[in-house]
């Protein structure tokens, strides 16, 4: 039932990012990828509202509403709002340390494997 509530959310997330995407589009052009920011920005702001909500009613992240939420719709809205939320449980651990190496280790090894991916498939196709 978990996995159905998931699946049901990542289909209304992504449905959600692409609206986001083409509004901000036209709202404000191609130069910059403002979409993008728009998505990572709103979809953090409602992790941390959910994750409190759901820690302040004792709701563990694997109950098929905070799935269904989390997981699913946030997560196919983006999964920068995932990535920022293990960053800030980190902090709040007091695992500073690990908080910024997760966070640079994250960013320049996503940023790696996608120029990687370009240029190996590019490569292959070309």
């Amino acid at each position: 039932m978990t996995l159905i509530a998931v699946a049901c959310g990542g289909a209304l997330g992504a449905s959600l990012r692409y609206l986001t995407g083409g509004w901000a589009m036209r709202t404000f052009g191609p130069s910059f990828p403002y979409g993008t920011v728009t998505v990572n920005v709103v979809g953090s702001l409602v992790m941390g509202i959910l994750a409190a909500v759901f820690i302040a009613r004792g709701q563990g992240a694997g109950s098929p509403l905070a799935a269904f939420a989390m997981t699913g719709v946030l997560g196919g809205f983006t999964t920068f709002s995932a990535f920022s939320l293990d960053a800030v449980t980190l902090l709040e651990k007091g695992r500073v340390l690990a908080a910024f190496g997760y966070v640079g280790v994250s960013v320049v090894a996503s940023i790696a494997a996608l120029f990687i991916g370009l240029t190996l498939t590019r490569a292959v196709l070309s």
